[in-house]
């Protein structure tokens, strides 16, 4: 049960967190970092989203924690802050307190700062990315606390995401130029490694109905999965993002080694746009 635990909230954060894929390189060219720009029309300061997560066990679906986005607006950033946590009823099984933050280039929509501390159990991780996109390279503090952590020069590629930013990033971009079928490539800096990573455009879906959300327009994307101890080589993780002006994630299907997760949208406030349900 404690492994089953972890493997819920933190593939599950994950999942909100793959969204980010969705469209992170339209109109991106990756022969020069002015071509990776792309103007904000979709977030604002004071937005916060709460993800509730679930855990499919013996076809019983499971609450298990939540995940909740925050974005402070300043004079040349976004900052971007999520916590996911387990519920208090599951700490003394396995306690998850796993924080992120992102600082974002308001001109660019790409990363300064990027900081992970996780705490999943007796588990810890400090991770820490300063970006210098100009000169394409990352400052790493990588370790198991801030106090051990390792300092490192990580070369990187124009149009290079954190974990967060790239979501935000994506949610500033239009999907009409694509055909259902179609993969987006982009790249992020996770854990001293650059991934590349692409994503199936599934196309549009009107009226899909979420339980206890509501009916809605949606865009459906199909993100690669990296396997291992948490998921499936050759399963798909299903990811609906509401097709309106906040591009906003509505629901997230992650299959798992045992089992599947989901993450749904459970509360929202201060959207740039009025979220358009049916």
């Amino acid at each position: 049960m404690v492994k089953t635990l972890k493997l819920i909230l933190s593939s599950v954060l994950m999942a909100i967190i793959a969204l980010m894929f969705i469209n992170a390189s339209e109109g991106v060219s990756v022969n020069n970092d002015t071509d990776c720009r792309i103007a904000n029309t979709a977030i604002k300061g004071g937005e916060r989203i709460v993800y509730k997560a679930y855990y499919n066990w013996k076809f019983i679906w499971v609450p298990a924690g939540e995940a909740v986005f925050n974005i402070k607006e300043n004079k040349d950033t976004y900052v971007i802050t999520v916590v996911g946590k387990t519920y208090n009823a599951y700490d003394p099984f396995f306690k998850v307190r796993d924080y992120f933050y992102s600082e974002i280039d308001k001109n660019t929509m790409y990363p300064r700062n990027f900081v992970r501390i996780v705490e999943e159990g007796d588990y810890r991780k400090f991770d820490s990315l300063a970006f210098n996109q100009h000169s394409r390279y990352a400052v790493s503090y990588n370790g198991k606390t801030r106090e051990t952590a390792q300092k490192k020069y990580i070369a990187t590629q124009d149009c290079t995401h954190d974990l967060l930013s790239v979501l935000y990033f994506m949610r500033n971009t239009q999907v009409s130029q694509y055909k259902a079928g179609d993969y987006i490539p982009t790249r992020i800096l996770f854990d001293e490694t650059i991934y590349p990573i692409k994503v199936r455009y599934d196309g549009q879906i009107d009226n899909f109905d979420i339980k206890n959300l509501g009916t809605f327009d949606v865009i459906k994307v199909i993100p690669d999965l990296v396997t291992g101890t948490v998921f499936k080589d050759g399963n798909k993780m299903n990811i609906y993002v509401s097709n309106d002006g906040n591009k906003l994630p509505l629901l997230i299907e992650s299959p798992l080694k045992v089992g599947t997760a989901k993450a749904v949208l459970k509360s929202y406030s201060g959207l740039r746009y009025q979220l358009e349900k049916k």
